[in-house]
């Protein structure tokens, strides 16, 4: 009796790795019921610095694609990035509202690059504690001249072009570097407050008292237009409920692989993007 037991326990210990990855395998496959009750509405979450929209594109076009979700809540809390990106997710936003409605919540941050990608939904609600705004482009870069000097290094660069070398950390800009890169922070500032005026029905002339580069309350973004209303997540919930005409909210669970994946993503971008070096064009 004794040695069967032993012989079990033995082969569970030298399988044991073994039947816990088909155990692993056998949860993440197994159905979660939704083909029961079909989701309706779906979160997709907007959080931390803005490096790359791939993940939230993919997720934007699959909810725009899925006949059986009737509307998207945008749950924001970011303080902006990269313009490329952050213009690629508004302008997604942009196209999903055209098939269902979408309701930005600023849980925590909505600013700059993370209010750009919002400013297409059909209604902005945010937190009564929330930042939003900043609508502003900055360019930076360190100068490290005497650094290199102290330590003994001189930079050899071959270029040709007047402003291949704009916005070199290893010496002080020139004055037509300068006016180069403000033209070019100009251009992308002037889009910018264009698309936000065009979004929310605000008269670009009078840009300075929403853009800018403002950085609002909850309240003050109210009377300025740009946000909708105040209140909390379960007012957006209810607001895109009524917008997308659902009598029994269903919302949609995320994978979870996709969860376990996000967590870490976020970890690694915002790592990325503190130890980056050199010029920087965001739209923080």
């Amino acid at each position: 009796m004794f040695k069967v037991i032993g012989n079990i326990i033995k082969w569970i210990g030298e399988h044991f790795k073994g039947m816990l990855f088909l155990l692993i395998v056998a949860i993440l496959l197994m159905p979660s019921g939704d083909n029961q009750n079909p989701a309706n509405l779906q979160e997709i979450k907007l959080s931390g610095v803005i490096m790359n929209s791939d993940i939230i594109i993919q997720q934007i076009e699959e909810a725009q694609n899925n006949k059986n979700i009737k509307g998207v809540l945008l749950n924001v809390n970011s303080g902006g990035g990269s313009v490329p990106p952050s213009i690629e997710i508004s302008y997604a936003i942009k196209e999903l509202k055209k098939h269902k409605p979408v309701v930005a919540y600023a849980s925590g941050i909505m600013a700059s690059g993370s209010y750009y990608a919002s400013i297409y939904a059909t209604k902005i609600i945010a937190n009564a504690g929330s930042i939003i705004g900043s609508i502003g482009v900055i360019m930076q870069s360190a100068n490290i001249e005497k650094l290199l000097d102290t330590i003994g290094v001189k930079p050899q660069i071959v270029k040709q072009g007047l402003y291949k070398e704009a916005g070199t950390p290893t010496r002080e800009w020139t004055t037509e570097e300068r006016a180069e890169l403000e033209q070019l922070t100009l251009d992308t500032y002037n889009l910018f407050v264009s698309d936000v005026a065009s979004a929310r029905g605000l008269d670009i002339n009078n840009s300075n008292t929403f853009a800018n580069a403002h950085i609002f309350s909850s309240k003050r973004a109210l009377e300025v237009g740009l946000i909708d209303e105040i209140g909390v997540k379960r007012d957006a919930k209810r607001e895109l409920q009524k917008l997308a005409k659902v009598i029994k909210p269903m919302w949609k669970k995320k994978d979870r692989i996709d969860s376990i994946i996000e967590k870490f993503e976020g970890k690694v971008i915002a790592h990325i993007k503190s130890s980056f070096y050199g010029l920087k064009s965001e739209l923080f």
